[in-house]
């Protein structure tokens, strides 16, 4: 899976259509394996983010846990302390 998509389910505040779409955004330059695409390729680049987005959002809306959701702070303080630690000169 690709580093710069984050886990989006469960979290206080809940996740925002930007998030959403900034996932999907990375899901297909990862399998397209274009970062910018092409003008031949703009529109179904555009479709396969907006397609991908909406799926996503119905999918988050559906899924349920009992577990209390993750504070987005916390948590990204974890993801910067393992970080750190990994990447130590």
């Amino acid at each position: 899976m690709c580093r710069n998509i984050k886990t989006l389910f469960n979290f206080d505040p809940p996740v925002t259509p930007e998030e959403v779409r900034a996932a999907s955004l990375q899901f297909v330059r990862k399998i397209s394996g274009f970062n910018k695409p092409s003008k031949a390729n703009e529109e179904a680049f555009a479709a396969a983010v907006n397609g991908i987005a909406k799926v996503s959002m119905e999918l988050l809306a559906s899924l349920e846990t009992n577990s209390p959701a993750k504070n987005r702070e916390e948590e990204a303080a974890k993801h910067k302390a393992k970080s750190a630690k990994r990447f130590v000169a």
